[in-house]
């Protein structure tokens, strides 16, 4: 595989396409193959029989999970913002008072 491959890529196939066909089609075999080994199809399913027999549950449920990770994605950000508000000393002037402190600091005048 080349630097350029693998970095851009090749072009997207066409499931059409004679030469990408049977390719195509080995891909999607074996994503079947692995949906149902691994229980994806039955999970999928109860969510889709679930969302047809309660239509306004389900929705409320979808859209409250959304919801509720904005509200705390929001928090988050808000708390952030407030601790990073009480300016906290950077690591150079705590290195500073540290070497202060032990009395390894000397202090220099700069002059122009």
């Amino acid at each position: 595989m080349s630097w350029k491959k693998f970095f851009v890529g090749e072009p997207m196939p066409d499931k059409n396409d004679p030469k990408y066909k049977e390719r195509y089609e080995h891909e999607v075999e074996a994503g079947k193959k692995f949906a149902e080994k691994s229980g994806i199809c039955w999970g999928a399913k109860k969510a889709q029989e679930l969302g047809q027999s309660h239509k306004i549950a389900f929705l409320a449920i979808v859209f409250g999970f959304v919801m509720v990770c904005f509200g705390v994605n929001v928090y988050r950000l808000v708390t952030a913002y407030q601790h990073g508000a009480a300016q906290r000393p950077t690591a150079v002037e705590r290195v500073d008072s540290a070497m202060q402190s032990v009395g390894h600091h000397a202090v220099l005048k700069l002059t122009k």
